[in-house]
């Protein structure tokens, strides 16, 4: 036999011989206490699972109670964002629906739409045709030799006007009429008006003024539509405007363009004349010169006159339209219409030239405006101007020009007494001038022709 296997057989009978010896003994009884033990803890155990079973229930009725009112807040806030985001998405549509667009936000508050103030204007806005001559010098050739001749020329320009009145009078600016360019034409020979229906009158210049540049004509018409005007007083950088006219020729009779006021009061200078306009960026273009420019209700409260040049020095410009406002421009117009000139209006009475710097050092006299010719019974004459003297001031400040004179001038009125200081002989004279009422359609202190100034008896 292995010793594997002894022992393996030795196991097996000592376990018999332990449970032989277990069965061997005698029972114990079981004691009273012991049952009393028992019975204690299955008591215990009772009121234990009793007493768990409540707390559970107790524990969970509370959970649920918790559950319940949680769920029911947050179907209450689900609910709630769910309005919220409703109200929401009503206002932004209904936000996006009446967002205002740049017009409204430019318009007056009792503006009218823009159709109505097209219909409204375009029966008072009319075109403005003008024929100038001017005398052209040229040298010919023949068998005597070279010979200088003159012929004379013609050269049209188109502009625009607006009624004024049922009967015929037209308001449009002074260089649609009168050219003092390059050519320095003069009063047109011819003018014309169109008007909304296409039709054709002969015009009569009533009057005009190139210090404002406006002009009022007359054509022989009645039941004619006049223009509303408004205050230009009242208008706001920021504020809607509409341009009418006629830009580039008739070919686009009654254009309509529309902008902001850029600017108020703003001081330019055109044609050496110094104005204070209104600014847009309307778009007003050669042939608008004369029409109206219109707040959001459809009143007048300016004459369009020029537009800045597309380039200005060195930078390229857009956007830069001026019209004179209705306010300044219906006092001259109401003196143009009664009295045929500008009353009240300072004139010294003298034909100038100015004495330049080069003129200075060749002549050895000083700098100034030079007296070529003293109008009779003039302020210049009752003052003791005479032609030749050179004036080098007035009222206490040096001037080198006629365009500064006049610029002195202009803020005194007819009857103010100014002091006028002339160099003549040498010598610096001071003279008392008071200023007379300026009665015509040109304006002596400032002639388009020049001469250079001569020095002699």
């Amino acid at each position: 036999m292995s010793d594997y296997d002894n022992d393996y057989n030795s196991y097996d009978s000592g376990s018999s011989s332990y449970y032989s010896d277990m069965d061997s003994k005698p029972p114990k009884k079981p004691s009273n206490h012991t049952g009393l033990k028992v019975l204690g803890v299955l008591l215990c155990l009772g009121l234990l699972s009793a007493g768990s079973i409540q707390v559970y229930k107790f524990m969970t009725d509370v959970k649920l109670e918790e559950f319940d009112a949680r769920e029911n807040t947050d179907r209450h806030n689900d609910e709630a964002e769910t309005k919220i985001a409703e109200e929401v998405g009503k206002n932004v549509v209904q936000h996006g629906d009446d967002l205002p667009s740049l017009i409204q936000i430019a318009s007056r508050t009792d503006a009218k739409y823009l159709p109505d103030i097209v219909d409204e204007i375009t029966p008072s806005v009319v075109g403005v045709a003008s024929t100038f001559e001017y005398n052209q010098s040229y040298t010919s050739w023949g068998w005597g030799g070279f010979t200088p001749e003159t012929r004379t020329q013609q050269i049209s320009g188109t502009g625009t006007g607006i009624i004024l009145s049922e009967d015929g009078y037209v308001v449009t600016n002074a260089h649609v009429i009168y050219d003092d360019s390059e050519y320095k034409c003069g009063k047109a020979i011819d003018v014309s008006v169109l008007l909304s229906d296409e039709s054709k009158h002969e015009a009569t210049i009533i009057a005009y003024d190139v210090e404002t540049d406006l002009a009022v004509l007359k054509i022989d018409e009645s039941g004619l539509t006049p223009a509303t005007f408004g205050d230009s007083s009242d208008l706001r950088v920021g504020e809607l405007v509409i341009a009418v006219g006629n830009p580039l020729g008739f070919d686009l009779f009654g254009t309509v363009t529309s902008g902001i006021v850029s600017a108020l009061n703003r001081e330019i200078s055109i044609n050496e004349k110094n104005m204070t306009l209104i600014q847009t960026d309307a778009a007003i273009n050669s042939g608008n010169s004369g029409g109206p420019l219109l707040n959001s209700c459809g009143q007048v409260i300016g004459i369009n006159s020029a537009k800045m040049s597309s380039s200005y020095g060195s930078a390229s410009v857009e956007g830069l339209g001026f019209a004179i406002p209705i306010n300044e421009a219906k006092v001259i117009i109401d003196d143009l219409i009664n009295f045929n000139y500008v009353k009240g209006r300072p004139q010294i009475g003298i034909a100038s030239v100015d004495v330049t710097e080069a003129y200075s050092s060749y002549l050895n006299i000083p700098m100034g405006v030079y007296v070529r010719d003293v109008a009779a019974d003039s302020a210049a004459e009752q003052a003791g101007v005479k032609p030749g003297d050179i004036i080098i001031g007035i009222a206490g400040e040096t001037v080198t020009t006629t365009e500064e004179l006049n610029k002195v001038k202009n803020r005194y009125k007819a009857g103010d007494e100014i002091t006028l200081t002339v160099s003549r002989d040498g010598e610096d004279i001071e003279l008392s001038l008071t200023l007379q009422e300026a009665n015509n359609q040109t304006d002596e202190d400032n002639p388009l022709e020049k001469e250079e100034p001569t020095v002699g008896n």
